[in-house]
């Protein structure tokens, strides 16, 4: 298999706009038009996502060994679409078709054997990954909403109790989808960690023409019934001891804060844990939403410690500019693990400054989302719908 082929022709077919995916999606509806309902309604903010997400990860299956924990978790994570083997013969057959209109002479014989070898290694590892965590989780957990919280502006704490047999660690996201707003699913991370009592909170920041925000924190009330998928991702998870900083931009707090929380209960058990000190950032005083009680459990416990940052308020009298910029400069941040979560701009400039700080590059953690990433500031105030 010639991996230097399936780069350049993928590269070929990335750089041509919006017209390949277009067609990809004309070709698999024309072909299988009973797949159409598996989608949602309004495909604006989904069509891109599958045919880029299929080609990044096809055209890199040289390196199947470093990305094959991700695929295995995206075959389990699409279940919750009721996804069977059959569906992704169909969604081949039109990624192939559909490179092959676009790629043009790139496109030869041994390029198209190469292709549809590189898929069917990609879709048998999902397959057996679905098959196997169907043995032992559903696709989908059932949760009540109880409460609807409007923290700020633009940030909604939505309060869910799940069933007992839906566990999770700290740090960990999970795909959640709103009765307002059937099959379509964004990727939330639950603020607390796991309770007796079974119950989560979501943090979801409103963005202006979102669809999901708009769904999750308007149209979303109690008693309302909310879908939850598996829990995915280790990189935030704190395991061990060690003393931490954790920076946050915007909603980021919610994985950090469940971290947070999973700390705080380690000191009440055992008189002793990790020492902490989280600084949380956005670009006006009041979206940080979470302020008072950080702000109240830092004055109670000794070794928690609790910065906000602003950026856009010079009248602000704590730490201003980019959060990441102000936990590099704390004394907190060397010698300990630092968790980063935040929109791509954010995380990318506190990884920077931390690094530029003298932080080794192994004590610097954060969720790697490829291709979730806006133009914001680094403040990590504003993020892409659906993130943390």
């Amino acid at each position: 298999m010639d991996s230097g082929a399936l780069k350049r022709t993928w590269s070929i077919a990335a750089g041509l706009g919006d017209d390949v995916p277009l067609y990809f999606y004309s070709h698999l509806f024309a072909h299988h038009p009973e797949l159409r309902e598996m989608f949602p309604v309004a495909m604006g903010a989904q069509r891109d996502k599958l045919f880029a997400a299929l080609g990044h990860i096809i055209s890199h299956v040289d390196r199947i060994d470093d990305v094959g924990e991700f695929v295995r978790q995206l075959g389990r994570d699409h279940r919750r679409f009721s996804v069977i083997p059959e569906h992704y013969s169909m969604v081949g057959s039109s990624f192939l078709a559909t490179l092959q209109r676009f790629v043009g002479a790139e496109w030869t014989d041994a390029v198209a054997k190469d292709w549809a070898q590189a898929y069917g290694i990609i879709a048998k590892v999902m397959v057996i990954a679905a098959e196997d965590a169907s043995d032992e989780t559903p696709p989908w957990w059932e949760g009540e909403v109880t409460a609807v919280d409007r923290r700020s502006l633009d940030v909604a704490v939505l309060q869910v109790r799940l069933p007992q047999d839906f566990t999770y660690v700290p740090g960990q996201s999970v795909a959640v989808e709103v009765p307002a707003l059937p099959r379509t699913w964004r990727y939330l991370s639950p603020a607390n960690a796991p309770r007796p009592d079974g119950t989560v909170e979501f943090h979801v920041q409103l963005v202006p023409g979102g669809l999901f925000s708009t769904a999750a924190v308007r149209k979303t009330s109690p008693g309302d019934v909310i879908r939850v998928g598996a829990p995915v991702g280790e990189q935030l998870t704190a395991d061990g001891g060690r003393d931490l900083l954790l920076v946050a931009g915007g909603t980021g707090l919610a994985p950090l804060s469940a971290v947070l929380d999973g700390v705080a209960a380690r000191w009440r058990q055992d008189g002793s844990g990790p020492r902490v000190d989280l600084f949380h950032g956005a670009r006006v005083p009041w979206n940080l939403y979470d302020e008072a009680r950080l702000a109240d459990l830092a004055a109670r416990e000794p070794w928690f410690s609790f910065h906000p940052v602003v950026s856009d308020d010079a009248t602000f009298p704590g730490y201003r500019g980019w959060v990441g910029a102000a936990a590099a400069s704390h004394p907190s941040a060397a010698g300990r693990l630092a968790l980063v979560c935040g929109s791509g701009a954010m995380v990318s400039h506190t990884v920077g400054e931390l690094v530029g700080a003298g932080v080794p590059r192994g004590d610097i953690r954060y969720e790697d989302y490829t291709g979730v990433e806006d133009n914001s500031s680094p403040t990590g105030e504003e993020q892409l719908e659906g993130t943390r």
